[in-house]
């Protein structure tokens, strides 16, 4: 077998084995097993467990931030240059959700992956997390374009809000489906993303849109209550 078929080989029999049993339960003989190598392979290649996951979650997720920075361009090229904060969280959000759930994604390998990860929280997929975050700076940026004069605290709020509720909702799905006794469709992904946007411009706006903004009342005359002020 070739160096790049042996890495190969490598790669896809680790992410299915972390697919199905998760990071902490495979180790690397069940790897090099599965991928019909020998050890040796698997040191040579990415000199340890962590590296090899390290790789695994870099390229999946570089597939993810690719088709969010497209779409985020797409709405902002839509818009003349500034999107609507709706447009960019739906770049934001969508593609994480549509790559984890539905029945039509939900039994590749790829996406239980990518679940797996979200789950369980392991060295190297968190530091990663927290090291690359130069795609989101482009989403708070484009952030600000679309609510000027809004503090820059609430911008990263609302984005990590938007964030925490998709992988919250990959990672717990099988229990709100239980709890609301099948009423949450969790097939309905595009409904998904929807909710998750509606609330997170909701909490960034406090209810209110920047294109439909709720009328001022007029003043109380004389200091009278009317049944309209109640």
């Amino acid at each position: 077998m070739s160096s790049d078929r042996t890495r190969s080989a490598i790669l896809a029999a680790a992410e299915r084995l972390y697919a199905d049993r998760g990071f902490g339960d495979v180790t690397l003989r069940d790897i090099v097993a599965e991928a019909n190598v020998n050890l040796a392979a698997v040191n040579y290649h990415f000199g340890s467990k962590d590296e090899l996951i390290a790789e695994l979650f870099v390229t999946r997720s570089l597939a993810t931030n690719r088709e969010r920075l497209n779409e985020l361009k797409l709405a902002e090229e839509r818009g003349g240059g500034r999107a609507p904060i709706d447009a960019i969280l739906h770049a934001l959000v969508g593609p994480t959700l549509r790559g984890c759930l539905g029945p039509d994604r939900e039994g590749s390998t790829a996406a239980r992956f990518m679940i797996r990860a979200s789950i369980e929280s392991v060295p190297p997929i968190r530091r990663i997390k927290n090291r690359e975050v130069d795609h989101l700076r482009k989403f708070i940026a484009a952030m600000r374009r679309s609510l000027p004069g809004r503090d820059d605290a609430e911008l990263y709020w609302g984005l990590h809000f938007a964030l925490a509720m998709s992988h919250h909702t990959i990672r717990e799905k099988e229990r709100l489906s239980r709890l609301s006794e099948g009423q949450c469709d969790l097939n309905d992904v595009d409904a998904i993303v929807d909710r998750v946007v509606s609330v997170s411009v909701m909490a960034l706006t406090g209810g209110e849109t920047p294109a439909k903004k709720s009328p001022v009342r007029s003043a109380m005359p004389q200091g009278r209550l009317t049944r309209q002020d109640l």
